[in-house]
């Protein structure tokens, strides 16, 4: 583990070595983030693992701790290079936002690992089987569903700084309403699901007035464009 850890802190001091004198804090926020966020990320997945294999032997997590830290510093670079100099990083995932990409990976790998713990402790109590071993399997695969389905999250359903260029320039794509909404890269199709308003209806007469309010809820909102 330590060799590993050594070796990380190396290439760790070699990239941030290469970053110009005049580089922006934006950009040392955004390398030492994600390389943060990619360490807890792999020490969790690694953790995991030995839920799965029911083991106390710690080499998974020393692995997870090396290839996370890489996996970080990839991603803060790839950051970086969406970015430019001075900008503000901002990237809107499935479930949550976050200032750099590897934050979406980090809590849709928590998300899936607590799914996986209710699910699993649900069927056990359904059962009536012992929890313990449920909420270790279940949050141990959980926590891999959740990474996997974190790394499409963060690098294909995402909106990142490219996408809000594009709305600041007066083009906000095909987006539909609704407090769940998802638009495609091409900004030709636009879902909303649960989309609530208000209608008022005013009715005016020689000898009445009245105004009536309603509450409309719209399930589903599909939006198209050709």
């Amino acid at each position: 583990m330590t060799k590993l850890l050594k070796a990380s802190a190396i290439i760790c001091c070699l990239l941030f070595l290469t970053i110009p004198q005049e580089a922006s804090s934006q950009t040392i926020k955004l390398l030492a983030g994600n390389t943060l966020n990619g360490a807890v990320t792999g020490v969790s997945l690694g953790g995991a693992v030995m839920g799965l294999q029911n083991s106390d032997d710690f080499a998974p997590a020393r692995v997870g701790v090396g290839a996370g830290t890489l996996f970080g510093i990839g991603v803060g670079f790839y950051d970086v290079s969406q970015v430019a100099k001075g900008e503000q990083f901002y990237i809107s995932g499935t479930f949550n936002d976050g200032t750099n990409t590897s934050i979406i990976v980090l809590l849709d790998t928590f998300y899936g690992a607590a799914a996986g713990a209710i699910v699993a402790s649900s069927i056990t109590l359904i059962a009536n089987k012992p929890i313990v071993d449920a909420l270790q399997y279940g949050s141990s695969a959980g926590a891999w569903v959740g990474f996997g389905f974190g790394l499409v999250d963060a690098f294909a359903l995402s909106k990142g700084p490219g996408d809000y260029t594009v709305s600041a320039t007066g083009n906000s794509g095909n987006q539909a309403d609704g407090l769940l909404s998802y638009s495609n890269k091409s900004n030709n199709l636009g879902i909303g699901l649960v989309n609530p308003s208000l209608t008022s209806v005013t009715n005016l007469n020689q000898t009445d007035f009245s105004k009536r309010t309603a509450f409309n809820l719209e399930l589903v909102n599909l939006s198209l464009n050709f």
